[in-house]
């Protein structure tokens, strides 16, 4: 079922407002995919955070015109799901871990602002960890050093309250 014209601008429009708002553009080709499979797909997209659509390449094309992942559409060449995402890691990772699972759904290629990369540095970015993991980590390292202070002021208090409770025993002993 074709699209018309105004069909055609309000799906350019709502791709282009995804595409302003993204960090990272992954494409994958999902020929030979199950229904099932791709259902799937778009609901572990929607958990992430991911905005996953198949769509007409013509139409991501004047999507992305313009813009910092206009280097991308050389790379849009037959049937692709487009996924898109405000985190780095998102979309890399959702569809780099359904890839895995799925040998006929193939990673082509993928973007972050101002840099196409090519399937392979799409699987790595899959690797790295996401958004909120690494600010986690980075909360714990600054949290670690005010901990320890906490435990070595506490620790004075603490000998204290062992030596008096050791003379009172060696006293109630004697």
């Amino acid at each position: 079922m074709s699209l018309n014209l105004e069909q055609k601008k309000a799906v350019v429009a709502e791709v282009s407002e995804q595409v302003a708002q993204a960090q990272a553009i992954v494409l994958a080709e999902y020929r030979g995919i199950e229904v099932g499979d791709m259902t799937k797909l778009r609901a572990e997209a929607r958990k992430s955070g991911v905005y996953l659509r198949v769509l007409k390449n013509t139409l991501v094309r004047r999507a992305v015109d313009g813009t910092q992942f206009s280097g991308l559409a050389n790379d849009m060449v037959g049937p692709l799901v487009f996924g898109i995402s405000t985190d780095p890691v998102a979309a890399a990772k959702v569809l780099n871990n359904f890839a895995k699972a799925n040998d006929k759904f193939v990673i082509k290629a993928g973007a972050l602002p101002g840099k196409v990369l090519d399937a392979k540095a799409v699987q790595a970015l899959a690797t790295l960890p996401s958004r909120e993991e690494l600010l986690a980590k980075l909360l714990g390292t600054m949290q670690a050093p005010v901990a320890q202070f906490v435990r070595t002021l506490n620790e004075v208090p603490t000998k204290f309250a062992r030596g008096l409770a050791a003379v009172r025993d060696q006293k109630q002993a004697a």
